[in-house]
């Protein structure tokens, strides 16, 4: 088991984008930088990010270089989120989710995050959320 938002987590998530087929696909036609940070929780603020272009898609700690889109919310936000106890689009129309960068990329780049989803799936089940 890895805690949620610890080292051995994002290095759980690494290593699952990097073997991702469908990560490697949208990356042959997607770029973007996102950073997420989280803040309040265990560790502190985490920062991490997922890079998308023409290396293939990368996601490790700290933010990403260059950076199209950063989101933060505060742990409990990000708990119900990667739980499924929250949906992410609810959590952002209610402000628990700030968005920074260019909304447009958001839009432009949904097939990143329908693969990003599939990769945490298989860590989510082998994660502890406390």
């Amino acid at each position: 088991m890895v805690r949620y938002l610890s080292l051995d987590w994002i290095d759980a998530l690494s290593t699952e984008v990097a073997a991702s087929a469908e990560m490697a696909e949208v990356a042959a036609s997607h770029r973007v930088g996102i950073t997420q940070v989280v803040s309040d929780g265990p560790e502190g603020t985490v920062v991490y990010h997922l890079q998308v272009g023409d290396d293939g898609a990368r996601f490790g700690a700290g933010p990403a270089e260059p950076e199209d889109l950063r989101f933060e919310q505060h742990w409990a936000t990000a708990v119900d989120v990667a739980t499924g106890a929250m949906n992410a689009q609810e959590a952002f129309l209610a402000g628990k989710i700030r968005l920074f960068g260019d909304p447009g990329a958001l839009m432009a780049n949904q097939p990143v995050f329908r693969a990003l989803d599939a990769a945490f799936t298989t860590v989510r089940e082998r994660t502890q959320y406390h």
